[in-house]
């Protein structure tokens, strides 16, 4: 059955942009994620816009918007607390480029272009879908529409060479494939397990946020293991790689990761995130409850795992330390009672205290009656009622 796109769920917000684009005679679409996903049953959760005008033309026909980038010039609109990302239409250098400019001070993606070749430049034929929800018309130029009928994620071009133009790619497939319930397209999937090892060439920035990515999908822990299974963990989180080889810790980091992302995650932020992650991780390969905060932050598996490997800022290190090391302190409950009442409030108002609350009941630190003590404790200092 052809995929039908949810119109009516489109942000009004977005069509007013294209809508003001196109009154100034301008080519304007609705492009990538946002498409894919309308496709797909998914609320998107951002918008992106693409254009035949200039970014300074952008600047002067919408209001509230703004140059950022400096390798990639974009147009951010910003609209209440939404934001929204408008791009010229680019395409891909050419061997005359190569002739008519010194080559390494231009990048590919500084060359405008029209609709479809900014189509054919872009990574997955999901995401080369461009739609004008005024006219209600789709523009599709690399069969992205029939790849969502078979469910099939498919690169544009030669996948090797694609591949080793940008190895984060390697990555995004492989996360769409789960975000999605998709299949890797069979010659993608093979250029993957023959030249994966082009990730080590990846800058760290980039792959943190595709591990965030990862991580806030519905079951991580398959997506880790389909990279392992494909051979490409060993190049981006050597760690988690050699872990896996170990059958049974491989086993309990999974389910860790499974169930902390089920109960212990209240939001999706970075530092939430990556203490879910780490805590697994820790729990296979060395006890979190046997080892105190001094002993974990001085392990040099961690420091590397967490430092070169995922890239987990420093504040969110301190905040992955302090949750462990608060832990063994929620199970004396009547030390804290003893404690003056701005004590109390201090120690309660410790932005980690929820989840290390969480953490303690799923050790079976605590009866859950101590449990429901420090929720309604910690809920009450943060304004929450519990019902």
């Amino acid at each position: 059955m052809r995929p039908e796109l949810h119109q009516d769920w489109i942000d009004y917000k977005a069509v007013e942009i294209v809508e003001r684009l196109q009154r100034k005679n301008f080519e304007a679409y609705l492009v990538g994620g946002c498409v894919r996903d309308l496709l797909v049953n998914e609320h998107p959760k951002d918008y992106d816009i693409a254009t035949s005008a200039k970014p300074e033309e952008v600047r002067r026909i919408i209001p509230n918007s703004f140059l950022i980038g400096r390798r990639f010039k974009l147009i951010l609109v910003r609209r209440g607390a939404a934001q929204y990302e408008v791009s010229t239409f680019r395409r891909s250098r050419g061997i005359e480029d190569d002739t008519a400019v010194d080559s390494e001070t231009i990048n590919e993606d500084n060359f405008y272009g029209n609709v479809e070749e900014d189509a054919v430049r872009r990574d997955f034929t999901v995401n080369a879908l461009f739609y004008d929800p005024l006219k209600k018309k789709m523009l599709d130029y690399c069969n992205g529409m029939a790849d969502i009928e078979t469910r099939t994620i498919r690169i544009i071009g030669d996948p090797v060479a694609r591949l080793k133009e940008d190895p984060i790619r390697i990555l995004r497939g492989i996360r769409l494939a789960h975000k999605l319930n998709f299949n890797l397209e069979a010659s993608l999937r093979q250029a993957i397990e023959s030249d994966g090892s082009c990730l080590k060439d990846a800058i760290l920035p980039r792959k943190r946020e595709e591990f965030l990515k990862i991580l806030r999908l519905k079951d991580p822990g398959l997506t880790f293991l389909e990279m392992f299974d494909l051979k490409i963990l060993q190049y981006c989180l050597p760690s988690l790689n050699d872990l896996f080889l170990n059958q049974e810790a491989q086993i309990v980091f999974l389910n860790t990761l499974d169930d902390l992302k089920r109960i212990a995650l209240t939001d999706t932020e970075p530092s939430s995130l990556f203490l879910v992650f780490l805590y697994a991780f820790i729990k296979a390969a060395i006890d979190p409850v046997d080892i105190g905060k001094e002993d974990l932050e001085a392990n040099p598996l961690l420091n590397k795992l967490m430092k070169d490997e995922l890239g987990v800022f420093k504040q969110e290190a301190i905040q992955f330390f302090k949750t462990i090391s608060v832990m063994p302190s929620l199970i004396n409950i009547e030390t804290f009672i003893r404690k003056g009442e701005r004590r109390k409030q201090g120690f309660l108002s410790h932005p980690y205290l929820s989840i290390a609350n969480e953490l303690c009941l799923y050790e079976h630190l605590y009866k859950y009656s101590d449990y429901i003590f420090w929720k309604k404790q910690i809920d009450s200092v943060s304004g929450q009622r519990t019902i």
